[in-house]
C-alpha cells in the first residue's frame, strides 16, 4: 500500500508559458525558502505536467523563475523516474552524443533531432531541503539535461542548427498556438 500521495494529485494546473515567453529566456533564481509555497509549486507542476501529457516539467515554464523541475520518464529500458529537483545543477553530461526527437511543453507539436548525451548527473535538493543526486541514461538523460537548460533560459530548439533549426522555429510560427498561453485542459 502506498504511504504516501500520488505527485500533483492535489496540485492545480498552471497555465504554459509557449516559445517567446520572456520567462522562458532568463535565467531562474535559487529557491531560499523550503516552505509550504515551494511544496505547492511542486504539486501544481506535476499537475501541469501531467495534464499536458509531458514527462518534464521546469518552474519558468508556469511562469515562476525558481530552479525547480518534477519529472516522470522513462529511460531506454522502460524504467520510470519519477521526481523533482530543488536548485539543480547539471554536473555530468557525459557519454555518446546522441541526435534524438525531442520536444517541448513550451513548443507544442513541434520536435526536432536535438543532440543531447547519454548519460547525465544532477546534483539538487527536495522540497524539504535534503540533498539529492540523480543519475539517468538514455531519454532519461535527455529530460535531466532539457529541464537544465530551461532553468539556464534555453530551450531545445538553441541546440539546433542549421536546416533543423530553421524548419522548427517555421513550424513554430506557424502554429495555431503562436504568440500566446497554452491551456492545459483542466
Amino acid at each position: 500500500m502506498r504511504s504516501r500521495s500520488i505527485p500533483g494529485s492535489s496540485g492545480h494546473p498552471r497555465p504554459l508559458r509557449l516559445l517567446g515567453d520572456p520567462a522562458l529566456a532568463a535565467a531562474c533564481r535559487d529557491v531560499t525558502d523550503f516552505d509550504a509555497g515551494l511544496a505547492t509549486l511542486v504539486e501544481d507542476m506535476f499537475a501541469t505536467m501531467y495534464a499536458a501529457q509531458g514527462v518534464g516539467l521546469a518552474a519558468n515554464q508556469v511562469g515562476v523563475p525558481l530552479r525547480v523541475f518534477v519529472y516522470d520518464c522513462p529511460d531506454d529500458d522502460d524504467r520510470r523516474h519519477l521526481g523533482h529537483l530543488v536548485n539543480p545543477r547539471l554536473v555530468e553530461a557525459d557519454g555518446v552524443l546522441v541526435r534524438g526527437p525531442e520536444g517541448c511543453l513550451s513548443v507544442p507539436g513541434i520536435e526536432a533531432g536535438t543532440p543531447r548525451y547519454d548519460h547525465a548527473v544532477v546534483e539538487g535538493f527536495s522540497v524539504t531541503g535534503e540533498p539529492r543526486t540523480v543519475s539517468g541514461t538514455g531519454f532519461f538523460a535527455r529530460c535531466l539535461q532539457h529541464e537544465c537548460d530551461h532553468l539556464e533560459g534555453g530551450l531545445y530548439l538553441d541546440r539546433l542548427t542549421g536546416l533543423r533549426r530553421r524548419r522548427a522555429l517555421r513550424a513554430a510560427s506557424r502554429a495555431p498556438w503562436a504568440g500566446r498561453e497554452q491551456p492545459t485542459g483542466s
